[in-house]
């Protein structure tokens, strides 16, 4: 897997203080996206056992909610066993931090896939240009939804954590 950026200290990103892993890779190529760098599943750096370090080292400090993954699209093919095998780490050692996953592909694609046992909230669908809207919580367009993961596993369809 390849990454673009390891962000601390964020609050744009979901709830709370959180490390952000950007990583790289997406099918998806949404209009006017805001990373559009991070599309090439070639670009950016090796996620190498010193980028796991440091993410591992922000983890680590108390004030910290957790990990927000994004991109690019940390569900794109060529990441997704990377991205189930971090997350899994993730939660073994830090159980009390949170993960938000950012992907283009929407909850109904998604929900069967292993890494959803891990994560807590994820941000669904493709950002459109058309549906843009700037006073959205966590999310760029009005499509997207923030899902609070454990709740749709347990009711079988997805459970928006906000609106």
């Amino acid at each position: 897997m390849r990454y673009h950026n390891i962000t601390k200290d964020d609050m744009l990103n979901g709830d709370g203080l959180r490390v952000v892993l950007w990583v790289s890779g997406c099918s998806h190529c949404c209009r006017e996206c805001h990373n559009p760098i991070t599309w090439d599943p070639n670009g950016g750096l090796l996620f190498d056992a010193a980028a796991k370090q440091e993410l591992f080292q922000e983890l680590e400090k108390d004030f910290i909610s957790g990990i927000t993954l994004s991109g690019g699209d940390p569900l794109y093919f060529a990441n997704r066993a990377d991205i189930l095998r971090l997350v899994r780490e993730i939660k073994g050692k830090f159980p009390q931090k949170t993960v938000w996953l950012y992907t283009g592909f929407v909850w109904e694609a998604v929900e069967g896939l292993e890494i959803m046992k891990y994560v807590d909230v994820l941000v669904d669908g493709e950002f459109q240009i058309a549906q843009k809207d700037t006073q959205l919580h966590w999310r760029g367009s009005a499509n997207q939804r923030v899902i609070n993961v454990p709740a749709s596993r347990a009711a079988g369809e997805a459970v928006l954590y906000c609106r």
